[in-house]
């Protein structure tokens, strides 16, 4: 247990320090008060997620252990919705009801189509 604790947070610190710095495009793009960082992050996450997938479904090649440490580990840490959900509340405050709409419409949209484009480029392979 404590190995799998290990191989987790690893990935995790990885994950995390990767979204701290493309999640810093919020301070720097602007598109309709939208977090792009944010939403880049999901987006990708949910890409590498859906790849790993396919790779894990269709060969042994990744091992538990090494699930775990991409895909709970680094994707956990890198594509966190908490981040999400905390931005469209700012959004609410600040009464941009368009802008709340677009940002979870686009996060949900791009993230099922990058999952499936991840699992089905996996297929490629």
């Amino acid at each position: 247990m404590f190995k799998t604790i290990l191989i987790v947070g690893s990935g995790g610190f990885i994950g995390s320090v990767a979204r701290f710095y493309i999640s810093k495009l919020n301070l720097h793009v602007d598109f309709l008060s939208i977090p792009v960082g944010t939403l880049l992050v999901n987006v990708l996450g949910c890409f590498i997620i859906g790849f790993l997938t396919g790779i894990a479904d269709k060969s042994a090649i990744l091992t538990v252990e090494w699930r775990m440490f991409l895909m709970v580990g680094i994707c956990g840490g890198f594509t966190t919705f908490s981040s999400f959900a905390n931005e469209n509340l700012m959004l609410l405050h600040n009464g941009l009801f368009l802008s709340i709409f677009l940002y979870t419409g686009l996060s949900i949209l791009l993230g099922f189509t990058a999952v499936y484009l991840g699992y089905v480029t996996s297929n490629l392979l």
